[in-house]
Parts: C-alpha cells; structure tokens; sequence
C-alpha cells in the first residue's frame, strides 16, 4: 500500500467520559459497517485520547484524515454535529466550539502544519455533547447521531477517493 492514499479515521475522547467517548463510539460502528460493506482499501480506524503527538502520529502521511471528537458550544445543543475542513492555515470552529480536551484539535493541527506533518486532507467532525462526567454510555441525543454519522463518514470517505 501507497502510504500517501492512506486513510484514517480517527475517534477521539475518553470512552469513560459518558459523550466524550462519541469519537470512539462512531469509530466501532464504522469497524461493524466495514465487515458487511467494506471501506475502501487502505482504510485505517484507529482510537486516541486526544493527546496532539499521537493525534499527529496516526494521521502523519495520510491522504485524508477524519477526526471525530466530542465538542462544547454555548450555547449547547447536545447531538449537533459540525463538519469542519483544515482551510487555508486554519481549523476553526464554528461558533465557538471546542474540543472537550484541554489541548484540542487546533493545536495539534498548528503544531503537524510547524512539523510539516499534516494529513493531504482533513475533516473533522465534531459532535456537541450533553454530558461529560465519568461513566461510560452515551447520552440520548449523542447516542443517535452515531449511526447517522458514521454512514455520512463512510460517504465522504468514498467521494474524497474518487479519481478527480
């Protein structure tokens, strides 16, 4: 395999931080999909907390990287789910949204684009939560946007692959 079409999807969070584990979540239903309709070849699904360097080091040479992480906005609205592309130099969310980690997705993209290690192409999908304590389950309405949004990965994925 090319490492340059290399794809990564990347769930991001804490499985024992209730909706903070939603990344890890769509990432499990996507490996369940995969086994009835297969991703495309060369497909990788990995799981992180989050921290920048290791963030980095899953999606470093990758074609197109997917991130999906639990977010915060206020005002909240508990399921909304943001699609965000790396633009120009700049992720930035909109309306005030932030990862639910201290040191989010904005400095670890800030910090592959100064080690020149920057996924060809990244998207992220940033699903706004409800509820962080320690436990594990999603809540109600981020539990329904799991299957939603895992199948509207597993679209881009085959649309970004499409020979231009």
């Amino acid at each position: 395999m090319n490492v340059a079409s290399r794809i990564t999807v990347i769930g991001v969070g804490n499985e024992y931080r209730r909706d903070d584990g939603v990344g890890w979540a769509v990432v499990a239903r996507l490996a369940e999909r995969a086994e009835q309709e297969p991703l495309p070849h060369g497909t990788a699904l990995r799981v992180c907390d989050g921290e920048p360097a290791r963030l980095i080091g899953l999606w470093e040479g990758a074609e197109l990287a997917v991130v999906v992480d639990a977010a915060h906005a206020h005002p909240a609205s508990p399921g909304r789910v943001h699609r965000l592309e790396l633009a120009g130099d700049r992720l930035t969310p909109p309306g005030g949204t932030t990862s639910s980690h201290g040191l989010g997705l904005g400095e670890a993209v800030g910090l592959a684009r100064a080690l020149d290690r920057l996924p060809r192409h990244l998207v992220v999908y940033a699903v706004e939560g409800a509820d962080g304590s320690l436990g594990t389950g999603l809540s109600a309405p981020v539990a329904a946007v799991v299957t939603p949004l895992a199948e509207r990965i597993a679209e881009d994925i085959t649309l970004l692959r499409r020979p231009r």
